[in-house]
């Protein structure tokens, strides 16, 4: 029976992401800094609403496409932070986290054959999305260019098959963002071509020196622009699942065909809870002292790393870093797969992201400083060691 499986999801392998986290579960007393999630609560006033939404019997399915009253509160809430202008009628779905949205976009906008260009290294989520609707992920080499995509990249991979071009700033895993300036070049390739974007924002919360730039404020472009954004990283609510999709009327009618036999419609509780994080300030205390807290995290890790001698790029968002390790000879699953044995501190291996993150670790700072300045140390002892052997 195992022949008349869908090839395509059988030729989806386990990440090396995977294959870290499944010897992690085995072992109580390991140092993680592997985790894409806050370490902080769900914001209290976030948490009182969804116990409201369950006391008053908030339990039946809502309107396909999400409560009203929450999107109105993600398009009030995404102008006023990015000055993104889409109507809570028709032009935005509430989803079932960010990684549905991403989901319902490309089984809406890919075909067979279609390329879809992805800067990388990159989130290892985009590429089996992409190949289950029979498409081909073109990548990009960044690790040469800053982390960052460029115009003239862009434009040298663009074919007549070229259907959609991934944005993923600030980046996971790199930290990396992409200015003002840089977004207007990249638009200026795109503006006159028949090509979607989707531009993934979940991070766009956590961009420390600087305000995140949308490319969906470029009006030339909004007609093949998708957003995704979602409320897990920056109110820490990743296990309540609430993402967002911004588009065109067009694109949202045809994302809310596939979402309504997909999931019909995201947790109810969940959603008054997104309700009262959208609504009760954009930047509450708690929020906001997360951020500082994170940028706090990335300056210890920047530093630390780079007393240690590993070349790194200091990430400008998200709150992951990604030094090379190139120096040391390992590859980067022979590194995390040691240096968890030997100093029981686990990082994921660059490969994770794309063989062009072959070279690198990812290390979250998303964890206690406690845990991350014992991870710090556990690397530099592994590579003291690693140098004493050669």
């Amino acid at each position: 029976m195992i022949n008349l499986l869908n090839k395509n999801v059988q030729g989806i392998e386990m990440s090396g992401i995977r294959k870290i986290a499944n010897k992690i579960d085995r072992s109580t007393d390991v140092i993680n800094l592997t985790w894409g999630q806050p370490n902080f609560h769900t914001p209290t006033y976030v948490k009182n609403a969804g116990i409201i939404a369950i006391e008053e019997n908030q339990n039946a399915y809502t309107e396909t496409a999400g409560l009203f009253e929450l999107r109105k509160a993600a398009c009030d809430y995404v102008h006023d932070l990015y000055n993104l202008s889409y109507r809570p009628e028709d032009e935005v779905i509430v989803t079932t986290g960010a990684s549905e949205a991403l989901d319902l976009a490309f089984r809406t906008i890919l075909e067979e054959g279609s390329e879809v260009i992805l800067p990388v290294p990159i989130y290892p989520g985009y590429e089996p999305l992409i190949r289950l609707c029979n498409a081909v992920p073109v990548l990009i080499d960044t690790t040469k260019s800053n982390f960052k995509l460029t115009a003239a990249q862009l434009e040298a991979h663009i074919t007549e098959k070229t259907r959609c071009v991934v944005l993923p700033y600030p980046s996971n895993p790199l930290g990396s963002i992409l200015t003002k300036d840089e977004v207007v070049e990249i638009s200026k390739v795109l503006e006159d071509k028949k090509i979607f974007i989707v531009s993934d924002e979940i991070y766009s919360e956590l961009v420390y020196d600087e305000k995140h730039f949308s490319i969906g404020t470029i009006p030339s472009l909004k007609d093949k622009t998708i957003i995704i954004n979602g409320l897990s990283k920056s109110h820490s609510m990743t296990g309540w699942r609430i993402g967002f999709a911004f588009a065109p009327s067009y694109l949202i009618d045809e994302f809310y065909k596939i979402h309504s036999f997909n999931s019909i419609c995201p947790s109810t509780i969940s959603q008054y809870a997104a309700v009262a994080a959208l609504t009760q300030g954009p930047h509450t205390e708690e929020v906001l002292a997360m951020k500082n807290e994170y940028k706090l995290r990335k300056e210890l890790a920047y530093n630390r790393i780079k007393e240690m001698d590993l070349e790194v790029v200091e990430p400008k968002g998200a709150f992951y870093i990604f030094p090379s390790i190139k120096n040391t000879g390992l590859t980067s699953l022979d590194f995390s797969m040691n240096l968890l044995e030997q100093e029981k501190v686990a990082v994921i291996p660059g490969s994770s992201f794309s063989e062009f993150g072959e070279g690198y670790i990812r290390i979250s700072f998303a964890q206690s400083s406690d845990d991350l300045i014992k991870g710090l140390d556990g690397i530099e002892r592994f590579l003291h060691t690693i140098k004493a052997v050669n």
